[in-house]
C-alpha cells in the first residue's frame, strides 16, 4: 500500500525538528529553518490535498485564493468574507503610526464601516494580485500575467514560459509581506490526446519563505483549488501540484504544537467538485467549491508571526 502523501508534509516537518537551523528570524520569534523541499500531490482522481492531522479551514484558504485573483489589495473585501488573515500587518502599522493601542476587532470594525479609514489603513500595498493581474511596466503598460497563462494553455499548451510570479523587485518595499509563494509555472501533458486522453494540467509553485507549520497547509490546499480552476476553464484533467520550498522553517513558539501534529496519523484526503463553471477564472465564488469526504484530526491552535 503506497504511503499516505501527507508524510510528505509530516516527514518534512519531523527533519527540521531535528536537524533545522536555529536562528533569529525578521520577526523576533526564531526558527528552526533548513533550505530547500519539494513534495508532489496527484490530485487526478479528484483528491485535493487538504492535510489531515489536523484541520485545515480550507473554505478560508480559498477564499484567500479567490481574493488573489480579483487583484485587490485592501483588507476590507475579505474581512467581508470573515477572513481576518491579513490584519495583523496594517494593524500593526496603523498602531505604530498613531499609538493608539487599538484591539484586533475594534480595527477590524472600523475597516468595514468607514471606507475612508479602508482606503487609508487597510491597503496592503501591491501584493499577490496586484502583481498577478496589474503588473506596471517601465512604460506604464499593465500585464494581467495570469489571463496571459491561460491564454497560453488554450493555445499553445506546450509553451515553458506559462509562469506568473509576485516577486516585483521595484515594489517590494511598498508591500505589507514580501511575497512568499512566488512563482507559479503551469505544465500540459497528454498534448496529443492520444488514445482519447484528454489534457492534463499540472502545476508547480516556488514558495522562497514558508511557516511550515501554520503556512504550508493553507497555501497547498489554496494552490490545489487554483488548479482545479484553471483546469475547468481550459478544459483540461488535474494532474500534479508540486509545491518546492526555499526556506523552510518552524517557529520556536509552535514547536509543541508541532509535535502534537506528529505524533497523529494522516486520513484519507477529501474529494473536491466544482459544482459551477463560470464564464471565466473572475467569476468563482465560494459556493462553487464542494469538499467531500473530509474528516481531519482537530484543530491544533498556533500564534502567526507577524
Amino acid at each position: 500500500m503506497a504511503r499516505h502523501p501527507e508524510y510528505q508534509y509530516l516527514d518534512l516537518m519531523a527533519h527540521l525538528l531535528e536537524h533545522g537551523d536555529r536562528r533569529i528570524d525578521r520577526t523576533g520569534i526564531g526558527t528552526l529553518s533548513g533550505l530547500g523541499a519539494m513534495m508532489r500531490f496527484d490530485l487526478s482522481k479528484g483528491q485535493i490535498p487538504i492535510f489531515t492531522t489536523k484541520r485545515v479551514y480550507w473554505k478560508l484558504a480559498v477564499k484567500e485564493m479567490l481574493w488573489f485573483l480579483t487583484g485587490d489589495t485592501n483588507i476590507r473585501n475579505l474581512l467581508k468574507e470573515n477572513v481576518r488573515i491579513w490584519t495583523d500587518w496594517p494593524l500593526a502599522k496603523y498602531r505604530k503610526a498613531t499609538g493608539e493601542n487599538i484591539d484586533q476587532l475594534a480595527f477590524e470594525n472600523r475597516i468595514l464601516e468607514d471606507e475612508a479609514f479602508a482606503l487609508e489603513w487597510g491597503d496592503l500595498g501591491p501584493v499577490y494580485g496586484k502583481q498577478w493581474r496589474q503588473w506596471r511596466d517601465a512604460e506604464g503598460r499593465v500585464h494581467d500575467q495570469l489571463a496571459a497563462v491561460i491564454k497560453d494553455l488554450k493555445t499553445n499548451p506546450s509553451s515553458r514560459r506559462m509562469i506568473f510570479h509576485a516577486w516585483n523587485v521595484g515594489e517590494l518595499a511598498d508591500m505589507a509581506l514580501h511575497p512568499c509563494h512566488m512563482v507559479y509555472q503551469f505544465h500540459v501533458s497528454n498534448i496529443s490526446a492520444e488514445g482519447g486522453k484528454r489534457p492534463r494540467l499540472s502545476l508547480m509553485v516556488f514558495q522562497r519563505s514558508c511557516d511550515l507549520f501554520l503556512g504550508n497547509p493553507f497555501n497547498i490546499c489554496q494552490q490545489a483549488a487554483l488548479l482545479a480552476m484553471v483546469a475547468q476553464q481550459v478544459d483540461m484533467d488535474m494532474g500534479e501540484l508540486v509545491w518546492s520550498g526555499g526556506d523552510v522553517h518552524l517557529y520556536l513558539n509552535h514547536l509543541d504544537a508541532i509535535r502534537e501534529q506528529l505524533s497523529r496519523e494522516p486520513k484519507p484526503f477529501p474529494t473536491l467538485r466544482l459544482l459551477r463553471r463560470p464564464d471565466s477564472i473572475d467569476d468563482y465564488r465560494i459556493e462553487d467549491f464542494e469538499v467531500l469526504g473530509y474528516e481531519p484530526h482537530a484543530a491544533i491552535a498556533a500564534e502567526v508571526a507577524v
